[in-house]
This record gives C-alpha cells, sequence and structure tokens, in this order.
C-alpha cells in the first residue's frame, strides 16, 4: 500500500495556469522544509524539469499510454518514496486524452489510478457567476474523479473574487487560492514548449522562486495539504528498476541486423509493453562496476525519463553523462552510448563546432558499440543538420521544419536491433519540428500505422536511430538487452 499525500493539478484546458500552480506548489511546501515529489501527467520532458528545480528531486512522468494504466501507481509509488507530499501536473484539460481512446492517458484517468483528490486551476479573467456552472460540470462529468477544491487564476479584483467566491459557494466545491491578473512568470517558450531548465540555469531559478511567491501568497497552503493528506493508500507494489530487469531472465541472443526492409507489421491494439538522468553519475545496482555507458546531457539534450538510467544502472552498467556541447571526447571506456532528445537545431552551430567529439562518436558507432539516438540524438547522429555537419553516422540529412509532428505512435520492431527484437511492439511519442531525408534506413527501425502505415528510422551494427520517444519502464528488457550487448 502507498499512502503518499497527494494532490493532482488540473484544468478546464492548457493555458489555464497548470504549471504555474503546481511548479509553485512544489517550490512552495519545499521551502516549509517538505520532502516533496514532482510528477507530470503525459509524455513532456520540459515541465519535469522545473519540477526537479522545486523539489530537488528527479521529476518524473505518469503516461497511462505509454507505459500502461497498470504502470502509473507504482511508478508514482517509486517517484514519491519517502516524501511529505506529491503533487502532480495534468496535461492538458482534465478529461482530454489519448485521441479516439476515451479516457486513455488522461490527467483523470491519473487521478482515478492514484486515487487522488483534484485541485481544478481555472482561468477566471473572462466570467463571474458561470465560473459556478463550470466547476459543476467538471466535478459531476465522471463521480469517480474527486474535485476537491478550485485555485481561481487571473482574478481582476476584490470585487471580482467576491463574485466568483459567491458563485461558487452554491457548487460546493470551496476556493482553496486566488491568483489575481499579473505578467507571466518569466518562463520563455520557443517551438516546442517552454524553454529547459538546464537552458535557463539561473533565470530557471528565478522564475521557479517568483512562482512560489505567487502560490504562498494566494493560495490556503494548509487547505491544500489536509486535502492531500485525505487521499486513501493506493494498493498496490512499488516500482524498482533491479526488480524489472531481474524478472526478464538471462542474456538474450541477439542476432544481427536484418538487412531486409520487408513491410511493418500492423501492430493490433493491446495493452503496451514498452533521458532526465540525475546530473551525477548513476552507479550501477550490483557490487562491482559495470560497463560504462555514455549518456547525452547538458542544454542540447534535455528530454529523457529518470527510469532509463535507473534501468540501466540495474542492469549492471555504470552511467555516465556528457555534455556534447562542452565535452571533446566520450568518457573514458565508453562501451555503449544513449542520446536522447532535446534541442540539437538550437544548438546546431556548437555541436558541429566540436568536431573531435562528433569523430569520437562515429568511431564507437563504426566499431559496432551499441548506440541508442531518440530524435535529437537521431538528428546528431545524421550527417548534417540544417547544413552544418553532424556525426556522418547515418546517411542522411535533416533540417528544421515549419510542420509540428506530435502524437502517441503504437510502433513494432522491424528490424533486430540493440534494444528490440524483430516483431517487439512499443508504444511511444513523436514530438519534433524537424524533417529527416530518407526517414528511414535499409533496415528500418519501427514499422507504424498510425497517422499513416510507415516505416522509420534506422538499424545498422549497433545503432538504433529514430525519432520515436520510448518509456523503458514499460519494457524493462529494452535496458537489459542494451546492456548485455554492452557487455559483447
Amino acid at each position: 500500500m502507498v499512502n503518499v499525500p497527494r494532490l493532482v493539478i488540473a484544468a478546464p484546458s492548457s493555458g489555464s495556469g497548470k504549471t504555474t500552480v503546481a511548479t509553485g506548489l512544489m517550490a512552495a511546501f519545499a521551502g516549509r522544509g517538505l520532502a516533496v515529489s514532482g510528477h507530470k501527467v503525459g509524455p513532456d520532458y520540459i515541465d519535469p524539469g522545473y519540477h526537479t528545480l522545486a523539489t530537488g528531486r528527479p521529476g518524473r512522468n505518469l503516461d497511462a499510454y505509454m507505459c500502461g494504466p497498470e504502470l502509473v501507481a507504482p511508478l508514482f509509488a517509486h517517484g514519491a518514496q519517502g516524501c511529505d507530499l506529491a503533487v502532480v501536473e495534468g496535461v492538458m484539460g482534465l478529461y482530454d486524452g489519448a485521441s479516439g481512446q476515451g479516457e486513455l492517458a488522461s490527467t483523470a484517468q491519473v487521478a482515478k489510478l492514484l486515487r487522488a483528490p483534484v485541485v481544478l486551476v481555472v482561468d477566471a479573467s473572462s466570467q463571474s457567476r458561470s465560473v459556478a456552472a463550470l466547476v459543476h460540470g467538471f466535478a459531476s462529468w465522471d463521480t469517480q474523479v474527486r474535485i476537491g477544491g478550485v485555485i481561481l487564476n487571473k482574478v481582476g479584483s476584490d470585487r471580482h473574487e467576491a463574485l466568483l467566491r459567491e458563485a461558487l459557494d452554491e457548487s460546493g466545491v470551496p476556493v482553496l487560492g486566488v491568483l489575481r491578473r499579473a505578467p507571466q512568470v518569466a518562463v520563455p517558450s520557443r517551438h516546442l514548449g517552454l524553454v529547459p531548465v538546464a537552458e535557463r540555469r539561473g533565470d530557471a531559478v528565478g522564475a521557479v522562486a517568483a512562482m512560489a511567491d505567487r502560490v504562498r501568497g494566494g493560495c490556503d497552503l494548509d487547505a491544500l495539504m489536509a486535502l492531500a493528506r485525505s487521499a486513501p493508500p493506493v494498493p498496490g507494489a512499488v516500482w524498482s528498476a533491479a526488480e524489472a530487469v531481474g524478472a526478464c531472465g538471462g542474456p538474450v541472443p541477439l542476432p544481427a541486423p536484418s538487412l531486409d526492409r520487408g513491410s511493418a507489421p500492423d501492430p493490433a491494439p493491446q495493452t503496451p509493453e514498452g533521458l532526465v538522468c540525475a546530473p551525477e553519475r548513476v552507479e550501477s545496482a550490483r557490487d562491482v562496476p559495470g560497463v560504462v555507458i555514455a549518456v547525452a546531457s547538458g542544454p542540447a539534450f534535455t528530454f529523457s525519463y529518470a527510469e532509463h538510467c535507473e534501468l540501466l544502472a540495474a542492469a549492471g552498467a555504470t552511467v555516465v553523462p556528457f555534455d556534447p556541447l562542452r565535452d571533446e571526447a566520450l568518457p573514458e571506456g565508453t562501451r555503449g552510448l544513449v542520446v536522447g532528445g532535446g534541442f540539437p537545431e538550437v544548438y546546431a552551430s556548437e555541436l558541429s563546432a566540436n568536431e573531435p567529439l562528433r569523430k569520437d562518436v562515429a568511431e564507437l558507432a563504426l566499431s559496432g558499440a551499441p548506440v541508442a539516438a531518440e530524435c535529437a540524438g537521431l538528428l546528431y547522429l545524421a550527417r548534417s543538420l540544417d547544413g552544418l555537419p553532424m556525426c556522418g553516422v547515418l546517411d542522411a540529412e535533416a533540417r528544421m521544419s515549419e510542420r509540428l509532428t506530435l502524437g502517441y505512435r503504437d510502433a513494432v520492431a522491424v528490424s533486430d536491433s540493440v534494444l528490440a527484437a524483430t516483431g517487439t511492439r512499443m508504444r511511444g511519442h513523436e514530438f519534433h519540428r524537424t524533417v529527416l531525408e530518407p526517414g528511414a534506413g535499409e533496415a528500418p527501425a519501427w514499422g507504424m500505422h498510425q497517422p499513416e502505415r510507415r516505416v522509420e528510422g534506422f538499424v545498422q551494427q549497433g545503432v538504433h536511430a529514430s525519432y520515436l520517444h520510448t518509456h523503458w519502464a514499460s519494457a524493462p528488457d529494452t535496458a537489459r538487452r542494451f546492456v548485455e550487448r554492452c557487455k559483447g
């Protein structure tokens, strides 16, 4: 049983102020000396970075599409172990989930799986008495979702506040906070959302402090904590990287990659099976250090899930972060390389100028060592990005595009690789404004059937490179398979 006090911060729609309230609450409660765990519904990589800054603990994602509903509570329990409070920031509107799949991956579904009370953040800037109808509708839509209170955002005046409170008195949903209209907290955005913490450093610290000040000044923290403590225990086990990897069994025989393009099988509907790395070195869970796996980090590569490094370590690796913008060589003794997502397009000139590291990466890949690259990593391994030389591992050219590619994907491995055997089904997510030409190699990585039927990515020697982001907690065999190949 998991019995951590917890709140889910949701809203009727995007843009209502969830991030400000959730991050501000985390920082405000941490400022009281509480151990706070931050979580984000969905595949978002950027908000958890601000949660990490607010709490001093790794921000974690809860994604019922990529990991399956059955893993939401165990992963939450893993992240919230030993904490006094957990705050879960929702995604989009409270009841919005994976397109065409009902409540799957919605904030409402996660709240139900965690048996957590919901605090609804409402943009009240253009309404008064109507706020009661809106809150009533959200509270009554699904009786299994418990809306325990409302935080009113963008309130204009004392008179406006009085009208809103009077209306909500009739709804039976208490007002737990009122935030006045004010200049937005300085969290700049660009083509894929907020600018990540790793790129802003001191400015990000100031932004989180400003969020905490707003929440502290406008919210009833004692009432919010009492609501969090009212959450009943959640039945189920705590997720463990060591247990997940151990459940996979012994070493996997890895055949040579297929050179046949073939066609992508049609993934059947199913329960999904399947790097914010900690900023410091993650040691192997075993008694002796394992093989060294280098993991790209720093401002250009900020998109990753904390569980990836934990799984690699549990499988017997010593995980060593490095910064491709600064380090001119891979970590000493590197036997495998993971390059996750991020913003290489923003740092293309700096990445290209680091020629010694580009050559080191190319030599490692040419040697047949395992290399796993997702999205930004795919672009970094290409021959060029917006005309600037990259690592040249893949015979492909990348460029920025005006079109946003975004959405969940059902995928099947169409080539044996260091990550997956042919036929392995996984669920993932695409999120980019770039185009790679060609989009697939002679041995593609994945076949997908939505939004259109296609093959995508590259498998060659030890390289697996693709636009698809996956969550390895849903398929811990991915990490074990990768580490076993690194061991040779």
